[in-house]
């Protein structure tokens, strides 16, 4: 059997990492993901699902990622219920996060959260989102080439 769920869609709110009382960390978010029909002269409609992130996934998510911004997710779907202390039932159902990925999107602001998407994408800090021409990446004369695969290290 399959359950796999891939989504792709801004973050609603502003995240807040939280732990279990053994030191568990976990998140729950929600996320607006865009419906592809939209009927003539209505405003587009979305759809907003609820995700949890458990250990090094929800860390990862609350360190990257803020209200507002795109997130690819990949995970399981799961139900289940509960009593309010009415005595209600209610029937939930959530996204589990198996993975969490950028999309590719510029961050809007240079401000912390982009510093953080570089820092994730190996920089250190916002000297190192210079252009490439600044940086003299462009200049290939250390470089060598290399003609056969028997200096490959792999």
């Amino acid at each position: 059997m399959i359950n796999r769920v891939v989504l792709m869609g801004r973050i609603t709110h502003d995240l807040e990492l939280k732990q279990t009382s053994s030191g568990i960390s976990f998140l729950t978010f929600s996320v607006a993901v865009d419906r592809n029909y939209q009927k003539q002269g209505e405003e587009r409609q979305a759809d907003f699902i609820t995700c949890v992130a458990w250990r090094q996934t929800a860390e990862f998510i609350g360190r990257y990622f803020g209200k507002g911004r795109m997130i690819a997710i990949d995970g399981q779907l799961r139900s289940r219920t509960y009593d309010d202390k009415n005595g209600t039932k209610h029937y939930v159902t959530e996204v589990y996060v198996d993975s969490a990925s950028f999309t590719g999107e510029k961050a809007a602001d240079s401000g912390q959260s982009g510093n953080a998407a570089n820092n994730a994408a190996g920089g250190s800090n916002a000297q190192d989102a210079a252009p490439a021409e600044q940086n003299g990446i462009d200049d290939l004369s250390d470089f060598e080439d290399i003609l056969s695969d028997d200096r490959v290290p792999f």
